[in-house]
């Protein structure tokens, strides 16, 4: 892809990258994605031997369940090379959502990752825009994204976010929705990186940073858009805490085991009395979703989305491993 003066991109034989237009798209044709916005051109041709990324959802699990005993699971999110969350994986961590919130054994889930060097990124913007429109809202009245991250932090489950590598955008907010968070301090980085590409972040980050680490770090950590460590996520409180990598593991599974083991009503019932105290309400998750679908149709977040896009994202490792790097790179000098 290459950038022209007059505004616009040229594709190149990129695998899986979306032309794209400088065309605004309505909100009424915008679900998730903030590239999708982006999106009014046809995607460029993908060979069958195309990286997974772009491949139909039947011929790809991204969640793997361990049910390691009826009261303790692990889910893991395994989508190389960098564990963009998309389209296909909606449906996907719907059925685990509901599994949580419905199976009457459950007491603990671990969300981890098999993807070296990443937790859980952003959005994937190359599928078609209709694969993410003909989604239905979730059970909440919330689109499918945000009514998922609200379900599982109202489970009557504990939830755990086990963060090595990135937690980038819609990572970071599954993490938030987590009811603990625990990061190794050499290798995990969370970052809300979407004002440093000029849109407001959808998965309901202000509604919940603030609650963890008071305002002013929230707006730190939102309107820097950059990486934050595993130590100074610990210092904030965006992580409970952060642990040398070789003892982060021992700790969550221990801790997970020992929980698991305890009464499911007595988990139920003092975790939905915390709720009561701590969680966002569902209307202002989704005054944040507005804010999103609002913000990605700006001519400046169709423009900085296209230029990272050119840059590499999704396709180059050291744009997604350095990510706040590059939106820098994009903020007015």
């Amino acid at each position: 892809m290459k950038i022209r003066s007059s505004g616009r991109f040229q594709s190149q034989p990129v695998p899986g990258i979306v032309a794209l237009s400088s065309n605004f798209l309505t909100a009424a044709t915008l679900l998730i994605v903030p590239a999708l916005a982006l999106a009014g051109q046809s995607p460029v041709p993908v060979k069958a031997d195309s990286t997974a990324q772009s491949q139909p959802a039947a011929q790809k699990s991204e969640i793997k369940v361990d049910k390691r005993t009826p009261a303790y699971w692990r889910v893991t999110f395994d989508n190389p090379p960098f564990n963009i969350f998309g389209p296909e994986t909606i449906p996907q961590l719907e059925k685990v959502i509901a599994e949580i919130e419905t199976d009457p054994g459950l007491r603990v889930v671990v969300f981890d990752s098999d993807v070296q060097g990443f937790f859980l990124t952003h959005y994937n913007f190359t599928p078609p825009l209709e694969e993410s429109t003909s989604l239905p809202s979730g059970r909440t009245g919330l689109h499918p994204l945000p009514d998922m991250l609200v379900r599982l932090s109202k489970a009557p489950v504990v939830s755990i976010a086990l963060i090595r590598g990135r937690a980038t955008g819609v990572g970071s907010e599954l993490a938030l929705a987590s009811d603990m968070r625990f990061a190794s301090r050499e290798k995990a980085i969370l970052s809300q990186w979407e004002v440093g590409a000029g849109f407001v972040p959808g998965g309901g980050p202000m509604a919940r940073l603030p609650r963890l680490m008071g305002r002013g770090r929230a707006l730190e950590v939102l309107l820097g858009s950059d990486d934050v460590n595993g130590d100074l996520a610990e210092r904030y409180g965006y992580v409970n805490r952060s642990f040398p990598d070789d003892k982060l593991d021992p700790f969550v599974d221990a801790l997970a085991a020992r929980i698991s083991g305890f009464d499911r009503q007595a988990i139920a019932d003092t975790k939905r009395l915390v709720d009561f105290a701590s969680l966002p309400s569902d209307p202002e998750i989704g005054a944040g979703w507005d804010a999103f679908i609002t913000s990605v149709q700006r001519p400046v977040a169709q423009k900085n989305i296209g230029r990272l896009m050119s840059m590499g994202l999704q396709a180059n490792f050291d744009i997604e491993s350095r990510l706040g790097h590059y939106t820098h790179s994009l903020a007015d000098k």
